[in-house]
């Protein structure tokens, strides 16, 4: 019997040795890649005198790995780092907290490389031409000269010649170039070198034609021609790689044929050296149909199917196929259900229905080819509750997928459901949204749905706790009788109370099926976009029971005169290839690198593609069927930076067709993804996105230090010179002056906040900042910070329980934590109680005037007068810019000193305390008469002028 040998697995070793800041206690790891690869992520397994330790093990050969240090809400220490020219599979690498170096030996022991006196290094040298003619190696030594070697001795793998230098006084590399010997041609342009030597200073390296790489093995050197790769770049263009060269000029084409289409040429592209080329261009006598199956053979390299390339999202492929009606997804009627889905380069598609949500099988209707790329079918009769998929034939593959357009489903999400919409509207459903004028009005409370109600003392019924209903209870008490949940939100008098992620998310976050097992996650891994989250629901089995429960919950909110935000995570989904946009038409809905891999700015993996009109027509119709059908007020645009500005324009422009004062906000960060500068929905961008608003770091950073540092102080927890970052986000991040200026072109994109879902919470920052001051510390700088936000121009925004100084517990990435860490403590909201009172005098103070909630640029510069102050402390006068009896000045003081100063004031007169640092509010709390005013330590001060001398 003849058995066939197991070929050993080939892997690529390195260890990762990483040296995190003293006291830092965040639970690193890392995100490592192959080069041009997707990437994953690998904890740190151990630790050494250095630091942590990882080593990882990723499948196949690779000379180059990438690798991020990061946490799982992808907080970086530093950026994208290399281990370059991996050696017999396996390497290690030494990294250091702040430092972008990637060490090749221990930093904090000898760091002097291994020199030789002599060195000797054998050549191996491939031609897939198998010409040698005139080629060469020029050679040297980081002390020597270049001299040139002959490969001229043949081998069983190509040409190989060997040299030996002599008297080097101390070389670590040989550098060396592949070239003809008169220096007109170079094989590969750049210089490489050798570093890595055995003890008696000896190697032996193995190089191929047009490959960078320096290989260590020649088993390692794919020399069997085949075709790596051919897809559809153009309506009637094919690009074809191979992975060796072959000689263009063998006939006509090449021997390439095309099964499934005429071809009516074949060129290499002008990066290729003459008629050896590994990537040609076919191009087709007319276009290609995109839902058919076409296979590409090149003689003697074999055949292959061909792919969808870039062609996805092209302008040609948008032209085509862009289906702009309003009927995707299904649409119910008692008599009949139609249904639509979008997939063109599918060449066939059904419907399929089931019984159950956990059927193994269902019944499968043919669907019809239809306009634009879509395909539709009909059911006939009352269809409410049918549970439903698409099943799509791409290439030789049947993919079956969630339809994307659902706005229902079953448990866990697997299957979308026809509901009648009208019958899950609670009674009393009011179209009418809480009244608010301008988006500078609004003052929103960031809060999760379950840290809400959770709490065993929240006074909310158990059966409610965690769910939409919990939060629609109203006179619930907790400790002391204090108000909790919803009556605690409204009695702040905050005007949006924001939810973060609250349609379906992912069930390896959150299974729905096993709700008697505490789970939590803060829902940024979507799964489908128009469907609210099972696990708050009473019922995730019955697809209307989870609509019907989340109106009710938006119908009391909006009854307590608070407005409803959600929060949208339109950047990327849980997984590209599992996801149902991917099944539907693979490629299209994700951004790709040019080398065909993910584009990965979000950090996790992918980003979705909103510069294609399909995903962005799906982002718009999301929003608006939320705005819509929910009566949602406001949206807040995780990662807004991934997504293009034309997207943002248009949410903004179909969201004002609805109700212009429906907020949106994003995170507007730079990111890396690939999309030109000039199109990411950025804050350099924001001069392109009027009625968007961003959320400021510059002032989140600027009062109490980076959230990428735990160590770093700000304004508030005694950092000096800290005033212009103060200002800047003061005056709303506008272009006050020409050093006082952020972002913005209008107030309204500026959102102000100090603390959010992310990262430590102001509490647990102080106390790591300043680990050294006392409780009754903390708190004096936790309200200067609050109420820098609560006075200061632009969107005002909170985190929930930073009203009460919420602690985590040190936890600064606590997405999955239990409740114990991420509920709000009621007990705790009654122990601050004073704190509380304090922030609600803020708010308070905020909602009375206009001054403090100005809406151009022309107001906040002519009615905003910053005064000349002591070292590290900001005052400033507010006038109303809305004439009217009253109040028409105020001064606002803040005083980060740990002592008390004494400022100026603008007018003489009699100046009513508002605000003192321990109380705040509209009513007198003292009265001010001169010229001066002192301000005592870690505090805020705001006087109002009632008769000017």
């Amino acid at each position: 019997m003849n058995v066939t040998p197991a070929r050993k697995k080939i892997t690529t070793k390195v260890k990762i040795h990483y040296q995190p800041k003293n006291g830092d206690t965040k639970d690193w790891n890392l995100w490592v890649w192959p080069d041009g690869r997707d990437g994953q992520v690998f904890d740190f397994t151990g630790e050494d005198a250095f630091g942590k330790v990882a080593e990882v093990e990723i499948d196949g050969d690779h000379d180059r790995v990438g690798f991020i240090i990061r946490t799982d809400s992808w907080e970086k220490d530093g950026g994208d780092r290399f281990i370059e020219g991996i050696w017999l599979g396996s390497d290690e690498v030494w990294i250091k907290s702040g430092d972008d170096q990637v060490y090749t030996r221990n930093p904090d022991g000898s760091t002097s490389p291994k020199t030789y006196d002599s060195l000797e290094v054998k050549f191996n040298y491939y031609r897939y031409d198998q010409i040698y003619d005139n080629w060469d190696i020029w050679v040297w030594t980081d002390k020597t000269d270049g001299q040139a070697l002959k490969v001229d001795k043949e081998t069983a793998f190509g040409r190989q010649g060997t040299i030996k230098l002599e008297k080097l006084n101390g070389a670590s590399k040989v550098g060396f170039i592949v070239r003809k010997s008169d220096w007109s041609e170079k094989d590969i342009a750049e210089d490489r070198f050798i570093t890595r030597f055995s003890g008696e200073g000896k190697a032996e390296i193995w190089l191929a034609q047009g490959q960078q790489r320096i290989f260590d093995q020649p088993e390692k050197v794919d020399r069997t021609p085949r075709i790596r790769k051919a897809v559809i770049d153009e309506m009637n263009k094919i690009t074809l790689h191979t992975n060796l060269p072959f000689l263009l000029s063998d006939g006509v084409n090449a021997g390439i044929q095309l099964d499934g289409a005429e071809i009516a040429k074949v060129e290499g592209h002008s990066t290729d050296s003459g008629n050896l080329v590994n990537r040609v261009t076919i191009t087709t006598k007319g276009e290609l149909d995109l839902s058919k199956t076409y296979r590409v053979s090149k003689e003697g390299f074999g055949m292959a199917t061909v792919q969808m390339g870039k062609v996805i999202g092209s302008k040609s492929f948008e032209e085509k196929f862009y289906y702009p009606g309003s009927d995707l997804g299904n649409t119910y009627a008692k008599a009949k259900t139609k249904f639509r889905v979008w997939a063109p380069t599918a060449s066939e598609a059904k419907l399929v229905t089931y019984e159950t949500y956990n059927s193994p099988s269902g019944t499968e209707i043919p669907m019809t080819r239809s306009e634009k790329g879509t395909w539709t079918a009909e059911l006939q009769g009352d269809q409410n509750g049918t549970l439903y998929t698409y099943r799509v034939k791409i290439g030789d593959d049947w993919n079956e997928a969630v339809d994307p357009y659902a706005r229902a489903v079953a448990v866990n999400g697997d299957k979308g459901a026809v509901v009648n919409l009208e019958a899950t509207d609670p009674k009393k459903w009011k179209k009418n949204r809480p009244k608010m004028e301008n988006p500078e009005d609004a003052i929103i409370y960031e809060a999760h749905i379950r840290d809400l109600t959770i709490h065993p003392d929240s006074g909310i019924p158990e059966k409610y706790k965690g769910k939409f209903l919990g939060v629609a209870e109203t006179g619930t008490a907790g400790p002391n009788k204090v108000k909790t949940g919803l009556s605690h939100v409204k009695d702040l008098g905050i005007t949006h109370l924001q939810f973060i992620p609250m349609y379906d998310y992912n069930t390896a976050s959150v299974d729905e099926t096993k709700l008697d097992t505490p789970q939590y996650n803060w829902g940024y891994d979507p799964k489908n976009y128009n469907v609210p989250e099972g696990s708050y629901s009473t019922d995730p089995y019955t697809p209307a029971v989870r609509i019907r429960e989340m109106k009710q919950m938006i119908q009391s909110i909006h009854d307590n005169d608070i407005r409803v935000m959600m929060d949208v995570v339109y950047n990327h989904m849980f997984s590209a290839f599992e996801s149902n946009f991917h099944k539907l038409v693979p490629g299209y809905y994700y951004r790709y690198n040019d080398d065909g891999t993910l584009s990965n700015g979000t950090g996790v993996g992918n980003d979705t593609a909103s510069e294609h009109k399909m995903m962005r027509k799906f982002i718009i119709d999301s929003v608006t069927y939320w705005a819509r059908e929910y009566h949602i007020d406001g949206f807040r645009f995780d990662l807004m930076g991934i997504h293009d500005v034309e997207t943002m324009n248009e949410v903004r422009k179909a969201l004002d067709k609805i109700d212009p004062s429906i907020i949106v906000i994003g995170e507007g960060w730079d990111l890396g993804t690939n999309l030109p500068p000039e199109l990411k929905a950025n804050q350099k961008n924001a001069y392109k996105m009027p009625g968007i608003g961003h959320f400021n770091d510059d002032i989140r950073d600027g009062l109490k230090g980076s959230v990428f540092d735990e160590q770093d102080n700000g304004f508030v927890n005694g950092k000096d010179s800290m005033e212009l970052r103060i200002k800047k986000g003061v005056a709303g991040g506008i272009s006050y002056t020409q050093e006082i200026k952020t972002f913005a072109e209008d107030p309204e994109q500026t959102v102000t906040y100090v603390e959010a879902h992310d990262n430590h919470t102001l509490w647990d920052k102080l106390q790591l900042t300043n680990p050294d001051d006392s409780e009754q510390t903390w708190k004096k700088m936790h309200k200067l910070a609050t109420s820098v936000v609560l006075t200061s121009q632009g969107i005002s925004f909170i985190h929930a329980g930073q009203e009460f100084m919420r602690t985590k517990g040190g936890d600064h990435n606590s997405y999955k934590s239990p409740d114990s860490i991420n509920q709000l403590d009621w007990n705790r909201r009654s122990d601050f109680d004073k704190e509380v009172e304090y922030f609600k005098g803020l708010v308070a103070l905020r909602k009375s005037s206009p001054a403090f909630r100005m809406t151009t640029e022309e107001d906040i510069r002519n009615h905003l007068e910053f005064l000349q102050t002591p070292a590290n402390t900001v005052a400033f006068v507010l006038e109303n810019p809305v004439k009217r009896k009253g109040t028409q000045r105020y001064v606002v003081a803040y005083n980060a000193n740990r002592s008390t100063v004494e400022i100026e004031l603008p007018a003489k007169g009699n100046w009513k305390v508002l605000v003192n640092g321990e109380r705040a509010g509209t009513r007198t709390l003292g009265t001010i008469r001169g010229e001066k005013m002192k301000v005592p330590p870690l505090s805020t001060y705001v006087l109002e002028l009632t008769g000017a001398q």
